[in-house]
């Protein structure tokens, strides 16, 4: 058994109510249970639809993202996530080299790297030689006044947790931003490299070993096997190249807002809907959202 998820963004709720009748009519689907109105809709399948990725194409033209899944085991016991550009909106070594002067050469950096275009860790290492003698200050500056929280992570975070999930985050960027974003969303750890300085400024070099997209599939292992949980037990969430290996080994891996090349190998793909998203997904429906 399949269920189909059809969902939207939520700022802006306008998923016609006669589609997913009209698309559970043509692949001979169950009845339509709606997750909230206008926003999230999902219905069970026999069979995995030959034409998905057709019917996911016009979809998208719709503001409409599509998602077809095994029913069994979709609610899940862990969330891993990426940080940059997904739980917040924002690339953390880009704010950083903007404030160092060196932004627009970064953020192309950033970009190919993310797309995969370059190698994670030269890529990384590159970025932050450019960040030398930076004031180690400038770091609690970019956290007050430049990142801010992807929509729906809050309410992500505190629906899982509410139901016994246990969250961990796991970035390629910096344990200076992860601390602080772990703390306002509520997750339970949080892995990622770390910036080295002295007397007060940065030395332009980040701490080995470097956590890329090896280490995000070590965390997974790691963490699932401490708790006596499965990968299949976990949800994983990420936008970048370097979060291709958790997204494929979870047992679910989403894509969110991605880069073309990233999303294009993930089967579970968000362009249009938040990181609540996730939770529909899950079969959570939006009178089951826990208060952030």
């Amino acid at each position: 058994m399949y269920v189909a998820t059809l969902l939207t963004n939520p700022a802006a709720p306008s998923l016609d109510r006669a589609l997913p009748e009209s698309l559970r009519n043509a692949w001979g689907g169950g009845d339509v249970l709606w997750l909230s109105p206008d926003e999230a809709v999902e219905f069970d399948l026999r069979d995995m639809p030959a034409n998905r990725w057709d019917v996911w194409a016009d979809l998208q033209g719709m503001g409409v993202d599509l998602i077809v899944q095994p029913a069994a085991g979709r609610r899940k016991k862990m969330l891993l996530a990426d940080m940059d550009s997904t739980m917040i909106q924002q690339e953390c070594i880009d704010e950083l080299a903007d404030e160092a002067g060196v932004g627009e050469r970064v953020k192309d950096i950033t970009a190919r790297a993310m797309n995969g275009e370059l190698d994670f860790e030269g890529a990384l290492i590159e970025r932050v030689g450019l960040l030398k003698d930076l004031d180690e200050s400038v770091i609690g500056k970019v956290l007050r006044e430049r990142i801010t929280l992807m929509p729906g992570g809050q309410v992500l975070l505190a629906t899982m947790r509410a139901n016994g999930a246990y969250a961990a985050l796991v970035s390629g960027g910096f344990t200076a931003f992860t601390a602080r974003v772990a703390e306002l969303l509520g997750f339970d750890e949080n892995r990622a490299n770390t910036l080295l300085a002295s007397d007060g400024k940065l030395t332009g070099d980040v701490a080995r070993p470097i956590l890329g997209r090896q280490a995000k599939i070590e965390a997974l292992e790691q963490i699932s096997t401490r708790l006596g949980l499965s990968e299949s037990d976990v949800i994983a969430v990420g936008d970048g190249a370097n979060d291709l290996g958790m997204l494929g080994r979870a047992g679910t891996g989403v894509a969110l807002h991605a880069k073309p090349s990233v999303a294009a190998k993930c089967d579970v793909r968000v362009n249009h809907g938040d990181l609540t998203a996730l939770l529909y997904l899950q079969g959570y429906s939006r009178a089951d959202f826990a208060e952030s």
